[in-house]
């Protein structure tokens, strides 16, 4: 299974772990993927500059493989400032029913994107990813100068397309199956939902850079059906979730191994951006609101002590569940190296078998 990204990283799988930000992807997780043969990835988004530091020292102190870290391409939105308010006296009912006191205030919306990237730059990790868009031109060229592989998130071909003139080194497919917010970033792909299986080889066959696919894989029988479509390496989020070196709180554990394939939903309530999880009483209560939903990263400042508290509350009707429709495939209490060796020795079996079969005349 040695592919063309697989030789330019130095891995032995082409297996990626999602770097699913927000807690899950701890060092023990990124460091035990790299450590298993595949790349591990950091989901840094959220992370101060400093925080990504430690965070990259402390996977360099358990591996000497090949790692990635991802951050998020910073958003504008201008939101009228009623809109916002309106939105925020809203969740206070959120906030009463927890406990909480309710806020006046808007939190800081993100953290900086051009020290996040200074950090993953000094640190030299083996490959810099991103999602919401593209990076100004002056950090790929410095991220690419240092040799770091740099991999960009795409949902429509035209999105990958403009990844690849800006010069990423691979693009990242991501099929509407995919956990997790949507990579979307051009207009016209704001609401598109394309599958991994039609996604991926329209993406391989316009863009010369390899491919990873991302979206509802989790298993060899997902890995092998990518790279016939044309993917160098696949990207596995939601079956990672759920292992053991995952930060993901324990009651989203449970929520996914009970959860089935229907009951995973596209929803803006969270964050302001669409993201797939599963359906939640608070994303069922905000149907009924009649508002504006602000843009992110407005609305996932608003709502992040809500999830936060619920979290600490093992309250998971106001916790961001995110994970992919491949949801009944994950697995309760394996390891991270396991899954990895199970999907590598599931997809050498269907490689076998099927590379016998030949067409009768």
């Amino acid at each position: 299974m040695k592919t063309e990204l697989t030789r330019r990283l130095g891995i032995q799988y082409p297996i990626v772990q999602a770097p699913m930000a927000g807690g899950p992807t701890t060092p023990e997780l990124v460091a035990a993927v790299s450590n298993a043969g595949g790349l591990g990835s950091l989901g840094a988004g959220y992370m101060s500059p400093d925080q990504i530091r430690a965070a990259i020292r402390e996977i360099k102190q358990r591996t000497d493989r090949p790692f990635g870290v991802n951050l998020f391409v910073p958003e504008q939105p201008h939101m009228p400032e009623d809109v916002i308010a309106d939105m925020n006296n809203h969740l206070n009912t959120y906030r009463v029913k927890l406990g909480m006191a309710p806020r006046s205030t808007v939190p800081a919306l993100s953290e900086p994107f051009e020290e996040q990237a200074q950090a993953v730059l000094e640190e030299k990790t083996a490959v810099f990813s991103f999602t919401f868009g593209i990076p100004p031109q002056d950090i790929i060229r410095s991220m690419k100068r240092q040799g770091i592989v740099v991999a960009g998130t795409a949902t429509t071909v035209d999105e990958a397309l403009a990844l690849a003139d800006a010069g990423v080194d691979a693009v990242i497919a991501q099929g509407s199956e995919a956990g997790g917010h949507r990579g979307s970033f051009l207009p016209s792909a704001a609401d598109a939902r394309i599958g991994t299986m039609a996604l991926v080889p329209q993406i391989a066959d316009h863009v010369q850079v390899p491919v990873i696919a991302s979206g509802g894989i989790m298993d060899g029988r997902g890995l092998v059906a990518c790279l016939a479509l044309g993917a160098s390496a696949v990207q596995m989020g939601t079956a990672f979730l759920t292992c053991r070196e995952s930060g993901a709180p324990a009651v989203h554990k449970r929520k996914i191994i009970a959860s089935k394939e229907n009951e995973t939903e596209v929803t803006t309530f969270y964050s302001g951006k669409a993201a797939r999880g599963i359906l939640t009483d608070f994303m069922k209560d905000m149907r009924h609101y009649e508002g504006t939903i602000p843009a992110y990263p407005i609305q996932n400042a608003l709502t992040r002590d809500i999830r936060q508290a619920a979290s600490k509350l093992h309250n998971p009707e106001y916790m961001s569940l995110w994970a992919g429709q491949g949801i009944r495939l994950a697995q309760d209490q394996v390891t991270a190296a396991e899954i990895v060796k199970q999907t590598v020795e599931q997809a050498d079996r269907l490689i076998r078998r099927y590379s016998g079969l030949r067409s009768e005349d």
